[in-house]
């Protein structure tokens, strides 16, 4: 209400202040004051911040789950490819010696798989997540470091992502097989003499690696957005964001 009148003051008074700054000095500085206070020019207002940073987490969001979402999005990124468990890694190598690499090979395919089918529905999480942005969570990333609005997602959202990923990974790991392929691993590991595979929760180390790693793609576009000009893609993501070079 209070930027409503202020907004409504301001445009009166324009056609008024552009007339008499020609005769009097000092009024081009008011202009520009008000020119400020109403958003004309100047500074972003508080309502096109909170616009501008909705959109390029809207914009940063969409790029970030579209991308692990496709086919090998987490198998072919070295930076955020699920890795074989630690127990598993421990006897690898003996695996791979007595021919079972293949089984290995398409036990790691299969997590990657169940992480990318499961990624889509974080989309809907991070939109209600952005509902909720306040001014002062604006200016907080605004003025942070370049994975400030990444570490507010993860605030907002993490817990909340890990109660739905769970099950729809639970349901992927069926579908692709993660945990036939893991129980047939440690089959054979009870046939290697001293080699032991201690019990995993496959569902939760899948679930924590694929919102590791979504985090981290979403962080990656949230940099492109606040360092490189030719990310911004709107005419508000410039206005907000080319204010803070």
């Amino acid at each position: 209400m209070k930027l409503r009148k202020i907004t409504a003051i301001g445009l009166l008074l324009i056609p008024l202040i552009l007339f008499y700054s020609k005769t009097y000095a000092g009024f081009g500085d008011l202009l520009k004051n008000m020119q400020k206070a109403v958003g004309i020019g100047g500074e972003p207002s508080d309502g096109k911040i909170i616009e501008g940073l909705k959109e390029a987490l809207s914009v940063g969001t969409e790029n970030a789950v579209k991308q692990v979402s496709t086919a090998d999005g987490y198998y072919r990124n070295p930076d955020i490819k699920i890795p074989l468990p630690e127990n598993v890694r421990k006897v690898e190598k003996a695996l791979k010696m007595i021919g079972f690499g293949s089984q290995v090979e398409a036990f790691e395919l299969s997590m990657n798989r169940a992480a990318e089918k499961a990624a889509p529905q974080a989309k809907e999480i991070f939109w209600e997540a952005l509902k909720q942005l306040t001014f002062e969570d604006a200016k907080k990333i605004l003025n942070g470091e370049n994975d400030a609005a990444t570490r507010y997602f993860e605030d907002k959202t993490g817990a909340k992502l890990e109660t739905l990923f769970k099950p729809v990974i639970d349901t992927a790991m069926d579908q692709v097989a993660v945990t036939r392929n893991y129980q047939a691993l440690e089959s054979k590991v009870k046939s290697i003499p001293f080699a032991t595979m201690p019990a995993l929760d496959l569902n939760q180390y899948v679930t924590d690696r694929a919102i590791g790693g979504l985090f981290r793609i979403l962080a990656e576009e949230e940099r492109k957005i606040r360092t490189n000009p030719a990310s911004r893609v709107t005419d508000l993501l410039k206005d907000v964001f080319g204010k803070q070079q």
